[in-house]
């Protein structure tokens, strides 16, 4: 088999798990599994009815993304701020709806934009993506209609989402039909990627909305969570990982009606478990947190003056071209939203982005070290110094060994000091007043 297949990327280990490669199959020889092991999607290539077109692997993003080529064919230049990408201003706003802001992830800007473009026929559909009720622990990318579906949708979902394989029914739809895509920077660089294929698909899409991404945890945090917790997978009727304010938490219904909920700042929740150790290493190599292949970003405005006071959640936006201006000037005087500008160091405070692009390059030295396969970005890397390398090596062993289940107790056990920590500071300080 020739090795320009996306069968070859996942035996480099380089799959982001996005999807594009099923949708742009025109054999249809792709089909997405669950590695249970490592809690991720995988492509699976049907061998006899792959015709070898080589599709799958020109689409795919998870070996190489060409950024100087897209952005010069998208903004037609590159970017001044590797940083930040090619932009024109920079917000901070929410939705005027408090329904819509206060169940969003962070100000419900995306779901309340989406709801305008379709109501004023900028477009028919939009592909975001909700949770299955059947199976409530798995995503389900779908192409949103109608202003409810829009808000089925709504809320971040912190595990492996195949968003992408909804583009199928893009290509697929009424002539004339317009959509947006909403995903994370290696949905959007496939998406990029499938239109350099297919014209159709790009005349089609015409707003890509991106999330600015920090990675995206492993099923197997969801798991260690509802092992903690004591709730059985399959006693989960509904699962919202965002919501219930800001910054809210994960909500979990079971089904004899009991709802548990998980503090997004707890050392169950985001706090330790899912910002710590259920990275998936492919994530660990992305040099696009910001989205900077989109029309526009969205990201939680992590920055303590903006935080204050603030019980229902604001939005960070990088507005990247005139069009959508326009479109976010005609929401704002229309009254949906409400937005200041603000600087672009605020984007970059808020997501620690100078961090995360200098410890890159001690990723990549790292992992080659241990023989990896590293994805080709044609974009020069930040320099990173003795301190990012003495970061990544207790970061990859908490994410290749400390996440594995055999490990749990470990978590569990670390777990437990911080929590026993943290109550008897409190008693002290609490002794001392």
């Amino acid at each position: 088999m020739s090795d320009d297949t996306i069968a070859s990327v996942v035996k480099d280990g380089l799959c982001t798990g996005c999807g594009t490669c099923i949708a742009l199959c025109p054999e249809e020889a792709i089909e997405l599994t669950i590695n249970k092991k490592k809690g991720i999607y995988i492509p699976k290539l049907n061998e006899e009815k792959c015709n070898k077109c080589g599709i799958c692997y020109k689409v795919c993003p998870g070996h190489e993304v060409d950024f100087k080529q897209l952005n010069l064919e998208i903004f037609g230049k590159e970017p001044e701020d590797i940083l930040i990408g090619n932009y024109l201003n920079c917000y901070v706003g929410h939705s005027t709806d408090y329904n819509i802001r206060y169940d969003s992830a962070s100000g419900g800007l995306i779901t309340q934009l989406l709801i305008f473009a379709l109501e004023e026929g900028t477009i028919d559909g939009a592909l975001v993506t909700r949770m299955k009720k059947d199976k409530p622990l798995e995503p389900e990318p779908f192409i949103a209609r109608t202003g409810e579906e829009v808000v089925e949708a709504s809320k971040s979902k912190y595990c492996p989402v195949p968003a992408n394989i909804a583009l199928n029914e893009i290509l697929n739809s009424k002539e004339g039909e317009k959509f947006a895509v909403v995903g994370l920077p290696c949905h959007i660089h496939g998406i990029r990627k499938a239109e350099q294929i297919s014209k159709k698909l790009k005349e089609k899409i015409v707003l890509h909305v991106g999330i600015i991404c920090n990675h995206t945890p492993t099923f197997l945090a969801t798991e260690f969570l509802l092992k903690k917790l004591k709730i059985k997978k399959n006693d989960v009727k509904k699962l919202e990982y965002r919501g219930e304010g800001w910054p809210g938490g994960m909500k979990i219904t079971t089904k004899n009606g009991n709802i548990i909920f998980a503090h997004y700042f707890s050392s169950n929740y985001w706090g330790i478990v899912f910002n710590s150790f259920f990275f998936p290493i492919r994530c660990t190599l992305c040099n696009d947190k910001v989205c900077g292949l989109s029309d526009v970003s969205f990201a939680d405005a992590w920055v303590p003056e903006l935080m204050k006071d603030n019980d229902a959640g604001i939005s960070l936006i990088v507005s990247r071209n005139k069009l959508f201006e326009e479109f976010l000037n005609r929401a704002s005087l229309k009254g949906k939203i409400e937005l200041k500008n603000v600087n672009k160091d605020v984007v970059l405070q808020s997501q620690s982005l100078g961090t995360i692009k200098k410890q890159l390059k001690a990723r990549i030295r790292i992992l080659k070290i241990f023989g990896k396969k590293i994805p080709l970005y044609h974009q020069d890397l930040l320099k990173s110094s003795f301190s990012d390398h003495l970061h990544v090596l207790p970061f990859y062993f908490r994410n290749c060994f400390l996440s594995k289940r055999y490990f749990w107790s470990l978590i569990s056990l670390y777990l437990f000091s911080i929590e026993n920590a943290s109550y008897y500071k409190s008693k002290i300080l609490k002794s001392k007043k």
